[in-house]
């Protein structure tokens, strides 16, 4: 055999380095550290390489964080495994001195690594799991997510929805579904979708459908708010067009647009309205945004009667889906929400659940204030000392009261209109 020289990473090692990594993920499996991390530390933490016959035969890369050190890489070429502990002696002599307690790795199951991993004295540890998560949102997107107003929400916006079956079963089979797992809907044939209406009468919980879809895809969430954007020197057509063409560069994105029928209503009439340049401008951008993958553009209304047919038309948006109000089960939960804690055993939910159909989350959320309010000033009534006040706080008469006194935004007419509109408008 050659001999063996070892040596620093130099940068014309590139090459090398990257034939073994690749010849480490065909025979063990792919390496827990990608081979843009290794390439990374090669060039900016410690690597130590092998060559042998004007050719490079072996590597070994670690890197430091705060006290303890990691092996990020171990390759050897076929015919020179027995360099691995060379290589780790090497690695631990240059890392030595930098302030470190312990040298870590993670492994595949590599017969030939482990070994050299055992002789050289680490020691498995039990009981441990490798957990990894590719986090959503890259470096370079952060500021323009930011620019545009947009934000990562929390990943338990879906599940906190409660109720609702049919519309979150819905959701879940049209969207979710074909983009959060495209490898799946085009082995079935299916298109995954790029944009959606979601209608329904005020306050049903459009808005927070449309996070709770950011939610579950785990994309950013951006809000379009056509009235900010009328103050734009461009006016509020430029301003659209402007915002597209930033969204174009996130990798991944949910873009919202509420009450959309104010930049999206019928065209015509005499003189036409200001507003019809804009609507032309929306519907010039919807298919350059449909062009792109990984994205979804949900528009919401109250009124879909008032937005223009051409909007609507099938090749802009995918689906037009009824959000109703919600059903028994979905009002437990919000009113479940607005209990004090230990309320529970005082009130009556059921008879609560009940009193309120017909209401609206926001419905609820104002009838369970105005409740806790008025329980509140009820105990306040028998002494002056806020703190001394000796009530467990409201009862089911006091929500029973309040959701008497509370006026829903959703009149029977507008429900029955909203029925209406799922006959002649919704594509589901």
């Amino acid at each position: 055999m050659s001999q063996v020289t070892l040596r620093s990473f130099h940068a014309d090692d590139v090459e090398g380095v990257l034939a073994l990594w690749e010849a480490s993920s065909r025979s063990a499996g792919q390496p827990v550290y990608g081979l843009a991390e290794v390439l990374a530390s090669c060039e900016k933490d410690h690597a130590v390489v092998a060559h042998a016959a004007g050719r490079l035969v072996g590597a070994v890369v670690g890197r430091a964080a705060h006290a303890q050190g990691w092996v990020v890489f171990l390759g050897t070429a076929p015919g020179h495994e027995s360099l691995g502990d060379r290589l780790l002696a090497a690695l631990e002599r240059e890392m030595t001195g930098t302030g470190l307690t312990k040298l870590s790795a993670l492994l595949t199951d590599d017969p030939v690594g482990l070994d050299a991993f055992h002789r050289q004295g680490f020691r498995a540890l039990k009981d441990l799991h490798y957990l990894e998560r590719d986090l959503p949102l890259q470096r370079a997107e952060v500021a323009l997510l930011a620019e545009l107003g947009g934000r990562m929400l929390p990943r338990d916006r879906w599940d906190a929805i409660g109720g609702m079956t049919e519309e979150k079963g819905l959701l879940e089979r049209r969207l979710v579904v074909p983009l959060a797992h495209p490898e799946v809907a085009d082995r079935f044939g299916v298109a995954p979708p790029r944009a959606v209406v979601l209608f329904g009468p005020p306050g049903t919980g459009k808005t927070t459908f449309a996070k709770a879809i950011a939610s579950r895809l785990e994309w950013p969430f951006v809000e379009v708010f056509p009235s900010r954007l009328a103050a734009d020197p461009a006016g509020l057509a430029g301003a659209l067009r402007e915002t597209f063409a930033k969204i174009a560069a996130l990798e991944h994105v949910v873009v919202f647009i509420d009450e959309v029928e104010e930049i999206a209503g019928r065209r015509g009439g005499e003189p036409p309205s200001p507003l019809q340049g804009v609507t032309n401008e929306l519907l010039k951008l919807i298919p350059a945004f449909r062009e792109q993958p990984g994205r979804l553009l949900v528009c919401a209304t109250n009124f879909i009667r008032a937005i223009d047919g051409a909007f609507l038309r099938h090749g802009r948006f995918d689906y037009v889906l009824p959000i109703g109000l919600p059903d028994a089960a979905a009002r437990r939960a919000i009113w479940q929400a607005y209990l004090p804690a230990g309320a529970d055993g005082r009130v009556d939910l059921a008879d609560v659940v009940a009193s309120s159909e017909g209401f609206s989350p926001a419905d609820i959320e104002f009838a369970a204030r105005r409740a806790s309010q008025s329980a509140m000033e009820h105990a306040m009534a028998t002494g002056s000392d806020p703190t001394a006040l000796t009530g467990e706080g409201p009862t089911t008469q006091d929500y029973l009261r309040a959701v008497a006194s509370t006026r829903a935004t959703v009149s029977a007419e507008a429900a029955a209109e909203f029925q209406e509109d799922i006959t002649s408008l919704a594509r589901l």
